[in-house]
């Protein structure tokens, strides 16, 4: 059956099957079956762009999405189409349970607007990059592997904090100082600028040429990598590998209460969002 087929008709079982009939657990409310059914396909196969470059399925997403719809229920459940339903009706679209290319759409929107950096852009502004001498420099110990790593002092101030958090709440961050290590902080504009040149690949995607990394708020954090990658390969097998991790997961849970955002597209790379509100 065709997605466009199953998700037409969603609409109508789950008015059929009514509020009385929901459940909260990941196994019901049935009205969901078919919504379960087009995200178990669609989680793999679905062919869209959501970030300007082909994708096919959106399981490197899962989580981000789990956690948008408030939702700790695997995706072929209809629990989980349930807490995707109740998004889309707050978001007012059609609460079908099915994470198509418009929901889908509609949630990267909204990650998206949470970064200071984008909404700049959006307003065709590149901000320009703090002085030099006003930056601070990680301890070797959140760096990874003897990285010279910067950022303003709140922001790394903030990551110190969630660093230490994450190594005291997960096992294995805990077990392995290299896991959310940052390998990247500051960037000047001229080494940038370099980078393009070097590398050829200033297309938005794998690099801009306005890079958030120039505010001294944007920082990598190393993940581990799949084998054969690097920990920041943008390679759809290495970010589906990173965004299973408990590190990735952890961070998704409790990054925001340190003031850190997720560009979705790079699970490794995280924005503070406190420097205007000090």
């Amino acid at each position: 059956m065709g997605y466009r087929l199953v998700l037409s008709s969603l609409v109508c079982l789950i008015a059929l099957g009514g509020c009385a009939a929901m459940r909260h657990a990941c196994g019901g409310p049935a009205a969901y079956a078919p919504a379960a059914a087009y995200n178990a396909a669609a989680e793999r196969n679905l062919a869209f762009s959501p970030f300007g470059r082909a994708e096919q399925g959106w399981a490197v997403y899962e989580p981000a999405i789990a956690r948008e719809a408030r939702t700790a229920c695997p995706a072929d459940s209809p629990g989980f189409a349930r807490a995707v339903a109740r998004w889309q009706g707050l978001a007012r679209l059609v609460p079908h349970g099915g994470v198509d290319p418009a929901t889908f759409s509609a949630m990267k929107a909204d990650w998206q607007q949470r970064r200071p950096f984008v909404r700049l852009r959006a307003a065709s502004v590149c901000p320009a990059p703090p002085a030099e001498a006003d930056l601070v420099t990680l301890p070797a110990a959140d760096s990874w592997r003897g990285a010279v790593v910067r950022l303003r002092p709140g922001a790394a101030a903030a990551l110190e904090a969630m660093i230490a958090a994450a190594r005291r709440e997960v096992p294995a961050a805990g077990a392995d100082p290299e896991l959310l290590a940052a390998f990247s902080g500051f960037r000047g504009p001229d080494y940038d600028a370099a980078r393009c040149v070097a590398e050829g690949n200033c297309d938005g995607i794998v690099r801009a040429s306005c890079s958030a990394h120039r505010t001294g708020l944007a920082v990598d954090l190393a993940l581990g990598a799949a084998p054969g990658f690097a920990v920041d390969s943008s390679a759809d097998a290495n970010r589906l590998w990173q965004t299973s991790t408990p590190a990735y997961r952890w961070l998704l849970a409790n990054a925001g209460r340190f003031g850190f955002v997720n560009y979705a597209f790079e699970p490794w790379h995280w924005e503070w969002t406190g420097e205007g509100r000090r």
